[in-house]
């Protein structure tokens, strides 16, 4: 339990650094108001609902598509829907075919389309 803790914590922690840094946003718990545009509120609420009912791996193969573009919202959209996933139980994770393992290579794979492969590295390495 403590080693699960201390997983979610460095998943959080860096999302919160990335959003900081780059879109200057400060946030304990960053949601999808955090988002600009219309579009992206409304594509992250449908995967977040893919998520609530157990469809978590359609949903990521989805987010795939959409952040393909290399829009920086995308980005942030990436990092909210991580961040929701992140706060999910592992009992549901588990349920639901995911883990914390793919919560973080989820991530590292999302920043390195935009060439920030060095910040997931800082967080992450000890995972």
């Amino acid at each position: 339990m403590v080693e699960r803790d201390y997983i979610m914590r460095l998943i959080r922690e860096m999302v919160r650094a990335i959003l900081k840094l780059f879109f200057n946003i400060d946030s304990e718990s960053p949601t999808e108001e955090l988002l600009a545009g219309e579009e992206e509120k409304q594509l992250l609420d449908i995967l977040l609902a893919m998520v609530d009912v157990g469809d978590i791996n359609h949903a990521e193969n989805q987010l795939y598509e959409i952040v393909s573009g290399g829009d920086m919202e995308k980005l942030k959209m990436a990092l909210l829907f991580y961040s929701y996933l992140n706060d999910k139980s592992d009992d549901f994770l588990t349920e639901h075919d995911f883990s914390r393992g793919e919560i973080k290579s989820g991530i590292k794979d999302m920043v390195s389309m935009y060439g920030l492969d060095s910040m997931a590295d800082v967080f992450l390495s000890d995972m």
